[in-house]
């Protein structure tokens, strides 16, 4: 590695499993010093123990503003500041959804709470954790936000009614966010991960599914994200906000499009 990190700190929410996970473990060894934010306090640890001693683990509820704020607080605690947050957790289903194996449910049966699960967990977690990391990101007039958004969040798909709004949300949001902070030398963008190969997307197919989904080239691993919210994350992005990077760009420049 060539420590583009060197010397920052980042805080990953998710980071306790998945695509947060490689995240953290790739920014770690740019040379960031990381804070794992997960509701998962387990989960954290043990990604907090793989990276050692420029790491810490948080129990974090991102809907939850006390949660963020203790997070942040955390984070300077340790580290004396925060350079870059990555707002990645999120989740797919609300709590009448609990069958993993079962599709997303059409618009018109979306239980209310359902959907308030949704974009509490995507889009207010996103704002919460913004706004927490923000109260030390403008007066240092430096830092960098990066949103986990989604492919369905441009392009709907039956049963992902309440997933993709918040991920259209998320887009948006990054974009306005993008254009108040910049002012203070703060820089917001997002990124689409597409399909990826998670413990969750695991659990909900075959192994023969899963080996077929790799050779359709239309699964990729955690890890091929990280290349490109490392470059984000980097002074070598100074001048790049308000963009939301697709999984095509990526996927192509680590070679795992379609065999």
């Amino acid at each position: 590695m060539s420590g583009q990190l060197q010397g920052k700190t980042a805080i990953v929410t998710g980071g306790g499993s998945g695509i947060g996970r490689a995240i953290a473990l790739g920014f770690a060894a740019e040379g960031a010093s990381v804070v794992i934010a997960d509701i998962n306090l387990n989960g954290a640890n043990a990604v907090a123990t793989e990276i050692g001693a420029n790491a810490i683990a948080v129990k974090c509820d991102v809907s939850q503003t006390a949660d963020a704020e203790a997070m942040v607080k955390a984070a300077l605690d340790r580290f004396g500041r925060i350079d870059t947050l990555v707002n990645n957790a999120g989740r797919f289903r609300g709590p009448d959804q609990l069958s993993i194996s079962a599709p997303g449910a059409a618009a018109s049966r979306t239980s209310d709470a359902d959907w308030d699960a949704v974009f509490a967990t995507n889009v207010r977690g996103t704002f919460v954790c913004s706004r927490a990391a923000l109260s030390q990101m403008i007066p240092q007039r430096s830092g960098v936000i990066i949103n986990t958004a989604s492919g369905l969040g441009i392009r709907p798909a039956p049963g992902a009614a309440a997933y993709g709004a918040s991920k259209a949300a998320i887009i948006h949001f990054t974009q306005t966010l993008a254009a108040e902070t910049a002012r203070y030398g703060v820089r917001v963008n997002a990124f689409t991960p597409g399909v990826t190969d998670t413990p969750f997307w695991r659990a909900a197919r075959t192994e023969a599914e899963i080996e077929q989904a790799y050779k359709d080239g239309v699964v990729g691993k955690p890890e091929d994200l990280v290349p490109a919210l490392i470059f984000l994350a980097s002074d070598a992005a100074r001048d790049i906000s308000g963009v939301t990077i697709p999984r095509e760009i990526y996927v192509k420049h680590s070679g795992r499009g379609p065999k």
